[in-house]
């Protein structure tokens, strides 16, 4: 993975980590040919307004620190399941019982996947 989308990375996990986001994962896609995006960064909120919390603080932490924004945020008006597109790296946003029935760190096999261990 080159450096411009580790430290993208980096910044949405900060983020995630800052309002107590639960269960990050990341799936890199590095090395698989027709994947939609280098990687997902992918954690779980407690509640609906936890999730646009978290989805906020890592828009403030990628913007200040890495210089990017979101192309597209979707989902923040039921708060199940938040989508974010900065091109290069996709972060969802899950209630956990979304997480569970989508189970998008397990949709691709070959994805090498990193879980990030919570902080509190």
């Amino acid at each position: 993975m080159d450096i411009q989308t580790e430290k993208l990375i980096d910044q949405i996990q900060a983020g995630l980590q800052e309002k107590k986001g639960r269960n990050i994962v990341i799936a890199d896609f590095s090395e698989i040919d027709d994947a939609i995006c280098r990687a997902f960064v992918i954690a779980t909120g407690n509640s609906p307004s936890h999730v646009q919390a978290l989805t906020d603080s890592v828009e403030e932490f990628v913007r200040k620190n890495a210089g990017a924004r979101p192309s597209a945020v979707d989902g923040l008006r039921n708060a199940q399941w938040v989508g974010m597109d900065y091109g290069a790296v996709i972060v969802h946003i899950f209630l956990s019982e979304a997480r569970e029935f989508y189970d998008l760190e397990h949709l691709w096999a070959d994805a090498a996947l990193t879980e990030i261990p919570d902080l509190y």
